[in-house]
């Protein structure tokens, strides 16, 4: 132990996959970890809720404890892994207004309690911290708070779900179903038991929801994110982007935009799209993580890594544990809330982008003319068009892409060829971005 420096009391709420390796880490890695602190970081305890349940075969029985609270109260810093959102807000705040920092990897806490919690931190002079919240072991909250404090962020492209990038991976390298990769994805230990979190996008929307806040220095709520899944994912997509030199990933998309009105906002979503093959997100594969950054000195910045996994995930936490620590030995205020420039969130149906639009359509002379003037009719114009191959029953597959247009203006094309005659069905929707 360091001669004259008080210990750091830490405690670790949660021993879960991440919350067991942080605790193993600070018991094997002490003398390590001591020497870039500059104090001894001790081990206080570990909350759980069952003391009994199977643990971390080096993590101490007696350093367990069902009593979060005094654990809480008695600590210098906490570290909150329990996952969920009410009762890790209970004990958060419960930390954070006793004075301790708080080092946190839980996204849906942030993305729904955010605002609160950074005002308790603020109010106190504490530190809230949380690398591990988005992309696991990939630093991008530091890059953004810090490194990229005096650029201004235009747009932020994520792969920020390593489920859904393996399943959409699958389906293009394999030409699996959706069903197959998922069950695949299951059976790797890459998907969850239930993994609806997962591919409806609800996980990557609270993500966004951090990292556009963060960017742009705005509350972005999370119910202003929408979100479509990778459930209607189909093959025939995925092979008709291959055909156009295209890769179908789930992407958590953050841009600062100028409305039609001329208001400058923010807008931030998670959806399937198509990624030209040549953008360095396309290369990104399995159950990886990575973040596309564009800049407007820096340029365009890529950080790429693993998503997910105990020590991947606990190297951020132990990151930011440590840099909480350094301020308990050289001093100085805490993280101060990230700074607000009240930009408004604007409504999706002013974004800007391209549709790639699968048709099921009768096979017979005249249906292209006709489509192409309903498309026309709502001021979008069609780029590309393909028949991919005739279908029983006298139809064909027609794949459409469009010109950049609103939203919202893209929207009523889908809707309005969906009730064409000649359309039998849409067999998809994906919207085209990265070019």
């Amino acid at each position: 132990m360091t001669p004259g420096v008080l210990p750091i009391r830490v405690a670790v709420l949660g021993a879960g996959t991440v919350g067991a390796e942080v605790a193993h880490q600070l018991l094997t890695r002490a003398s390590d970890l001591e020497a870039r602190v500059g104090a001894p970081l001790v081990l206080a305890g570990v909350a759980v809720r069952n003391i009994d349940a199977p643990r971390h075969p080096a993590l101490p029985k007696a350093l367990l404890t069902t009593d979060a609270e005094s654990l809480v109260l008695g600590a210098h810093i906490v570290v909150e892994l329990i996952g969920g959102v009410e009762r890790a807000r209970e004990l958060v705040l419960l930390a954070l207004e006793s004075g301790a920092d708080v080092v946190t990897g839980n996204k849906a806490l942030l993305a729904t309690h955010g605002a609160e919690l950074f005002a308790a931190a603020e109010r106190v002079g504490a530190q809230l911290n949380y690398e591990a919240a988005v992309g696991g072991a990939i630093p991008i909250i530091r890059p953004l708070r810090d490194s990229l404090a005096g650029d201004d962020v235009k747009r932020i492209l994520g792969i920020v779900n390593g489920t859904t990038n393996f399943i959409l991976d699958r389906m293009d390298e394999h030409d699996d179903s959706f069903e197959q990769a998922l069950a695949e994805a299951t059976r790797l230990g890459y998907a969850e038991a239930d993994p609806t979190g997962d591919v409806s996008g609800a996980d990557a929307a609270q993500k966004a929801a951090i990292l556009a806040g963060l960017a742009f220095h705005t509350r972005v709520p999370l119910a202003s994110v929408p979100v479509e899944g990778i459930q209607s994912v189909t093959p025939e997509q995925i092979r008709a982007g291959r055909e156009t030199g295209h890769v179908v990933k789930l992407l958590a998309i953050c841009e600062r935009l100028t409305g039609p009105d001329g208001v400058e906002g923010v807008s931030a979503r998670v959806h399937p799209a198509l990624l030209p093959r040549r953008h360095p997100l396309a290369s990104v594969r399995g159950a990886n993580n990575a973040v596309f950054v564009e800049a407007d000195s820096a340029g365009d910045l890529m950080f790429y890594g693993a998503g997910a996994g105990g020590p991947e995930t606990a190297s951020a936490v132990l990151g930011d544990l440590v840099s909480a620590a350094r301020r308990h030995v050289i001093g100085g205020p805490g993280l101060a809330a990230p700074p607000s420039s009240n930009l408004p969130v604007l409504d999706p149906g002013v974004v800007s982008s391209r549709y790639q639009i699968t048709l099921v359509v009768r096979d017979e002379p005249g249906v292209l003319a006709h489509l192409a003037g309903i498309v026309a009719e709502r001021g979008v114009s069609i780029e590309t068009a393909q028949q991919t191959r005739a279908a029983v029953g006298g139809t064909a597959t027609l794949v459409i892409g469009t010109h950049r247009a609103p939203e919202a203006a893209l929207s009523a094309v889908v809707t309005a060829l969906s009730e064409a005659p000649e359309v039998a069905a849409v067999a998809g929707v994906l919207r085209i971005e990265g070019e």
